[in-house]
């Protein structure tokens, strides 16, 4: 199998695609029949795998990493190595939807804060994609990812539907740590860690506009909405800069066709 060419920010490696490559490359994992999952790096993702190696575990073990973010489009052309395109799960999940329903795929909706926004997000998208197969749904209570008998429902649940895509909507990092603890014991889908994007789905939570999302200010609006959570994180992730200029300095960066899977500029 030929891999996309990449690009390496901060240790990790990003796949280069466009938008339409990363829609059709989710696509043809979704119709490989197996347990996979997509992660979409963005800045503070990068911040926490410096030193975080759980997640770094996480990350090595997805099958597409896709850039969700504007600092790292910005960073890679300074590299000289352009990311062809911000990928975002708010982006994904309605275009993933219409190609679902085209190509006669079902899809599975696990998250939204309450079951009321869920609820609205699955009756908003079969209206909006006609033929849109939802094979199943569930807004998990908080603290779900750390009690087994909810997560081993979950599974269960996931299993009886037998999803091509799986939308998991509960915050990053604990989304991408759930699919990456559980994949292995559910049998077949393509997952996506996709934040607040089936509140967005919903309409129960508005986007940024989107010049603010093109001159990568969607986190300003963001701030603007819930500043207590997330001044802090905000801060913590300018860092993100400074661990770009270290990659910079680095012998080697750039794009690369790999020939093999690769995980953190290694060889497998």
């Amino acid at each position: 199998m030929d891999y996309p060419p990449t690009v390496e920010i901060g240790g990790i490696v990003v796949d280069n695609l466009s938008f339409t490559e990363a829609v059709q490359r989710i696509l043809a994992l979704a119709k490989e029949r197996r347990s996979q999952y997509v992660v979409t790096p963005n800045a503070d993702h990068i911040v926490k795998l410096q030193d975080d190696a759980a997640f770094r575990e996480v990350y090595q073990g997805a099958a597409l990493k896709v850039a969700d973010g504007m600092p790292l489009i910005w960073v890679s052309k300074w590299f000289g190595t352009p990311l062809k395109a911000r990928i975002t799960g708010a982006d994904l999940l309605p275009v993933l939807c219409a190609e679902a329903a085209r190509q006669g795929l079902s899809v599975y909706l696990l998250g939204g804060d309450t079951a009321a926004v869920a609820q609205t997000a699955v009756t908003k998208l079969t209206s909006i994609y006609a033929g849109l197969n939802i094979a199943g749904w569930y807004s998990p209570p908080y603290g779900f990812e750390n009690n087994p008998t909810e997560s081993a429902y979950i599974v269960s649940q996931i299993n009886q539907c037998t999803p091509d895509i799986v939308f998991v909507g509960v915050g990053a990092p604990k989304q991408e740590f759930w699919i990456s603890k559980h994949r292995t014991k559910i049998n077949t889908g393509i997952f996506l860690g996709v934040g607040i994007a089936i509140a967005f789905a919903a309409g129960t939570e508005k986007r940024a506009p989107r010049i603010m999302q093109q001159l990568g200010l969607e986190w300003l609006h963001r701030l603007l909405q819930d500043p207590r959570r997330l001044a802090k994180r905000y801060l913590k992730d300018l860092s993100f800069f400074w661990i770009a200029y270290r990659t910079h300095r680095r012998a080697g960066v750039g794009t690369r066709k790999l020939e093999s899977k690769t995980s953190f500029g290694q060889k497998k």
